[in-house]
């Protein structure tokens, strides 16, 4: 069968391959397009083996919320370059991952690799590979996070470009307070909500060190206390997200502007992409020389 240039073209544009190598699969296959897109599947996947090895820290963070705002997703999907983070192939795909874990709510990471993606034929692993193929690094769908509102609370999202992303489970207050308060914890970074959320072994061990620090200053014991008891104070206030000042109106904290409004929070998730993860440092001279080895 002869293999035409509109066809090589058909096999690139559903593949991402090379000419070459789409022109060398119809051949094998015949000029059977299905085959073909198979067989390049299998050659990408492969190529995909190799590199699945290279740290993916880079990506994006996309924020998913049904219409009903009962309902909120994040999702970070990592790459290894900013440059592939801005392909839009990439950021389609990020997308889709997203509102496939809002419709099709997956238990876990590994669940939703074989959830078939909400509006295609494939499950998120094997569009993920396909991308993998097509721009050549390596891909994660690292984490996601579902958070879902009761009776009258409702679920509110912030976005800073695809970096950052943050839900807000809040009550009461005007309908974009939600929004605010998300936006605060993105610039802000609370650990908790409040002071009662705070692990109390954590607590501990900062007034251990306050004390320690306090008892070098020779102050009578009363004073130390008083002091200890302060500096853990303002801890809190830095870590809870109620105890901090206001990030639109740094004279008030949050816990008093929600007051202001007659409005609750009961829950955040923030996600930041790439934290957490350890970033390779590239010995340049050493892989110069490891190429200059292989050659």
């Amino acid at each position: 069968m002869t293999i035409t240039a509109s066809m090589v073209k058909a096999l690139r544009e559903r593949t991402g391959a090379g000419m070459m190598e789409c022109k060398k699969a119809l051949t094998d296959a015949g000029g059977d397009m299905e085959s073909a897109v198979e067989e390049l599947r299998k050659k990408g996947a492969a190529k995909a083996d190799k590199k699945s090895g290279r740290i993916a820290a880079e990506g994006a963070i996309s924020v998913e919320i049904s219409d009903d705002r009962k309902t909120g997703v994040l999702v970070e999907v990592n790459c290894e370059t900013d440059f592939v983070a801005k392909d839009e192939n990439f950021k389609d795909f990020v997308t889709k991952v997203a509102g496939t874990v809002l419709s099709q709510q997956p238990k876990n990471v590994a669940a939703l690799a074989g959830t078939t993606m909400t509006g295609s034929d494939k499950t998120v692993d094997e569009a993920r590979v396909e991308l993998f193929s097509k721009i050549g690094e390596n891909i994660s769908v690292r984490r996601f996070a579902r958070v879902e509102a009761r009776d009258d609370q409702n679920v509110s999202a912030y976005s800073h470009g695809s970096r950052i992303g943050v839900l807000v489970r809040s009550r009461g207050g005007r309908p974009d307070l939600g929004k605010d308060i998300a936006m605060h914890v993105a610039a802000m970074r609370p650990v908790c909500v409040s002071k009662e959320n705070v692990p109390q072994d954590q607590l501990d061990k900062e007034k251990e060190i306050y004390g320690a620090q306090a008892a070098e200053s020779g102050k009578p014991q009363d004073i130390v206390e008083k002091i200890v008891e302060g500096r853990l104070q303002k801890y809190i206030n830095e870590v809870t997200l109620l105890g901090q000042p206001y990030v639109k109106d740094p004279d008030q904290s949050v816990q008093k502007l929600l007051a202001s409004e007659g409005a609750e929070v009961q829950q955040f998730v923030r996600f930041e992409v790439g934290e957490g993860i350890e970033r390779k440092e590239d010995d340049f001279v050493a892989e110069v020389m490891a190429q200059a080895k292989g050659a």
